[in-house]
């Protein structure tokens, strides 16, 4: 990275169920408002806005946007499935960079429908056939929902390699809630303990209810600058992106046939190299991490792909507690997509915020002690997957 580039300022509202939400435009107009507040400054002063949704007709954005002004401001909208927020945020940190602007507000939000995720567009090819071809292939076609087959397929593979016990998918459900239950802005903040997560309905073994994330309808905002904005803003020591990389699927996501690798392993393990050397630092030097926790079974790859742990020692970092307080890194903190929930679009921009508010100190009873670097990770099949770096001097 050529040009630093700071988060001035972050905010989101609470997550809802869907059904007991406001209008997408109005929940984006409020974290917007709450991430220039925190930022002290005015939406005039921003020169670009890139806007993240999954579900919603085109120019969203600029419905959510005209609600906190018109400035003629350039509105760009984006859509990568579940990593569309961090997507956002990969697009206004470059514009930062490049020079291209000084000030610049990425903005997540989605009004989510109750259920399970379905296809909208069925005269035509789904950008997911690659991925069915390999669910297809390594489970045989079944009628489960899409998002849980492919994750719950994975839990299995991992199962299959490594000998890993079906309860250490749950406890990492039980951190969730546990982690959940000091966050005001997350959705289901009641704890559970390891029976009544085992006990709940199964979905698509290993995977039970609550190991599942929740369709969730909420919205996420930060604003980033230039060095010399914030200075002149009065924000001399920011949270900065230290390092951030996106990428998309490779051969190996497809074959030779493998769950896991399908959904995003390969993806994840490449921007987290490519962000590591970038920022000249490795995983065991990461305090806090905000993990693309869809399902039980990603968090628990997700643990190797990232470097948290070797490959075939996710079940013991579960089980030695080193995912959480006064283990080795904390994960998922704002307790993750299983329990503050997964309102596409803005996803990754309240993981942002997240992190964010731990480098700054400023996370209250949930807050990592003394929290430097943080890692997120965001991840949509498709594929896209985005892994940032932050820091704070």
């Amino acid at each position: 990275m050529n040009r630093r580039v700071n988060v001035i300022g972050v905010g989101m509202i609470p997550f809802t169920k869907p059904g007991a939400s406001p209008q997408y435009y109005q929940m984006a107009a409020e974290a917007a408002r709450i991430a220039l507040g925190d930022a002290r400054i005015r939406y005039d002063v921003i020169e670009q806005v890139y806007a993240g949704y999954v579900y919603g007709d085109s120019t969203c954005g600029q419905r959510a946007v005209y609600e906190i002004g018109m400035t003629g401001v350039p509105v760009v909208n984006v859509n990568n499935n579940c990593s569309t927020g961090s997507t956002a945020l990969w697009l206004a940190r470059q514009a930062i960079e490049s020079g291209a602007a000084e000030c610049v507000l990425a903005l997540g939000f989605e009004q989510m429908e109750k259920g399970a995720l379905t296809t909208k567009f069925n005269d035509r090819a789904s950008p997911l056939d690659l991925h069915l071809h390999v669910a297809d292939a390594v489970q045989g076609e079944t009628s489960a929902p899409l998002a849980v087959r492919m994750f719950g397929g994975a839990g299995r593979e991992y199962i299959e390699r490594y000998g890993a016990a079906r309860e250490t998918f749950g406890m990492v459900a039980v951190k969730a809630r546990e982690h959940a239950s000091r966050n005001p802005y997350a959705l289901f903040r009641d704890p559970l303990d390891l029976a009544q997560v085992m006990d709940s309905d199964a979905v698509f073994d290993p995977l039970t209810r609550f190991q599942c994330c929740p369709p969730t309808c909420g919205a996420g905002c930060a604003v980033l600058c230039s060095d010399e904005f914030a200075m002149r803003h009065g924000h001399g020591h920011s949270v900065y992106i230290a390092a951030q990389a996106m990428t998309t699927d490779y051969p190996t996501s497809f074959a030779p046939a493998s769950m896991i690798r399908m959904v995003g392993y390969d993806m994840s393990a490449a921007a987290a190299r490519r962000v590591y050397e970038s920022a000249g630092i490795g995983p065991e030097e990461l305090d806090v991490v905000e993990l693309h926790d869809c399902f039980t079974s990603n968090e628990l790859i997700s643990y190797e792909a990232l470097g948290l742990c070797a490959e075939g020692c996710a079940e013991k970092f579960v089980r030695d507690r080193d995912n959480t307080y006064r283990g080795r890194i904390v994960t998922n903190p704002s307790g993750g997509l299983l329990s503050k929930g997964h309102p596409l679009g803005a996803t990754g921009l309240a993981q942002c915020a997240e992190l964010v508010w731990q480098l700054r100190g400023e996370a209250g009873s949930r807050q990592v002690e003394g929290a430097r670097v943080g890692l997120q990770h965001n991840i949509g099949l498709g594929g896209a997957c985005v892994v940032t770096l932050y820091r704070r001097d």
